[in-house]
């Protein structure tokens, strides 16, 4: 495979991970753009690509490391994006990172220590660190938005055992839409492809065109949401999922308050 072949695959999950770590679909796609543009402009650094994931990453790290947000991109931040940047303070952006690329990425302590060039000790406490930062955050209700009845269990457990609590499930837009009508959550967790043929973006958009929270998509089909044709999901989780993983997306999401429509 060639190395724009290369890139051009791990692309749409580096965008994934710019998102989740700004908050923004903008801001972290004009991070993206900036790593693209100094890889062009550096032959060795372009070379250095070759490895896969882990120097892509490493790249656009050293990147995120140089600006502090949105207004160090030329990208004027709106109200929520300045918002969630406000907020970035309460967790250490290596911290952050850590955490995002260790769950979110699923790279190991030594991959992430390689991207981060941290040592694997110093990233497993940057993980531990930002899990307790962000678990200080107030709770919430969730809807849970999944057809396969054992994986709609599993995610009301996982819920739960964060302190959450459960404001409905659904297998359908109908049904999604009627769980909205009895009590407004907080967060949602939504597959996209739902039990009756509706599907859970429909969905998603009719809960968002009533009440504004944080929405997390699970889906065995990523590379569906991730074309840049459309606005994207800022937090998008792939099946078969860890629940590492949604744990995470789910502090990050309601670190960030962060609300994605889709329309």
């Amino acid at each position: 495979m060639s190395l724009g072949s290369q890139i051009a695959a791990n692309l749409p999950f580096l965008r994934r991970y710019a998102r989740a770590l700004t908050g923004s679909q903008a801001s972290g796609d004009a991070f993206v753009r900036e790593m693209l543009e100094a890889v062009l402009a550096d032959e060795a650094l372009m070379a250095s690509l070759a490895g896969g994931r882990v120097p892509l990453y490493r790249a656009f790290s050293k990147v995120w490391a140089s600006a502090s947000g949105p207004e160090a991109t030329g990208t004027a931040a709106s109200e929520h994006e300045a918002g969630a940047q406000a907020r970035l303070g309460v967790i250490t952006p290596p911290a952050r990172q850590a955490l995002l690329l260790t769950t979110l990425e699923d790279f190991t302590t030594a991959e992430a220590a390689a991207i981060l060039d941290r040592s694997p000790q110093d990233v497993a406490e940057m993980v531990a660190q930002a899990i307790a930062d962000i678990e200080r955050e107030q709770t919430t209700s969730v809807l849970i938005i999944e057809d396969e009845p054992l994986i709609a269990m599993q995610l009301e457990d996982l819920v739960i055992g964060l302190g959450h609590t459960v404001s409905g499930t659904a297998a359908t837009r109908t049904q999604a839409r009627t769980a909205v009508g009895e009590a407004m959550p907080g967060l949602v967790l939504a597959d996209i492809q739902l039990a009756d043929g509706s599907s859970g973006l429909d969905a998603v958009d009719d809960i968002l065109s009533v009440g504004s929270m944080p929405v997390i998509f699970i889906t065995a089909y990523p590379e569906r949401l991730l074309t840049g044709d459309r606005p994207e999901p800022t937090y998008l989780v792939t099946k078969p999922f860890q629940e590492a993983t949604v744990r995470a997306a789910i502090s990050q999401a309601l670190f960030f308050g962060s609300t994605r429509p889709l329309g």
